[in-house]
């Protein structure tokens, strides 16, 4: 499958809780499906609260009615209580690269 949409998200859990958003992003709704091309996960080096991740999907169109779905708004709503601050959103429009896997 081909990412033709991209998406990326930093946000910050409130303080010593990295560890739990991270648990519960590596068991996100949108790894199984099948829209979601890539789903990745990473820390800040120097602040392992500040979490990022970075999603590829078929279309803008998959994405979108994706989150509109009560199954990821109750994920959304699950991730709420552990972040500070406001996040980070941004879409992404892949323009070239290799897959290494």
């Amino acid at each position: 499958m081909t990412v033709n949409h991209g998406f990326h998200a930093v946000m910050t859990a409130q303080p010593g809780r990295g560890d739990e958003l991270v648990a519960l992003l590596l068991d996100a709704p949108s790894l199984p499906n099948e829209d979601c091309v890539v789903f990745l996960v990473s820390r800040c080096g120097g602040n392992p609260d500040v979490v990022s991740v970075a999603e590829g999907w078929t279309s803008q169109e998959a994405h979108a009615k994706f989150f509109a779905a009560e199954e990821a708004q109750a994920f959304v709503a699950k991730l709420q209580p552990l972040l500070t601050g406001e996040s980070q959103y941004t879409d992404a429009v892949p323009v070239g690269g290799k897959p290494t896997f």
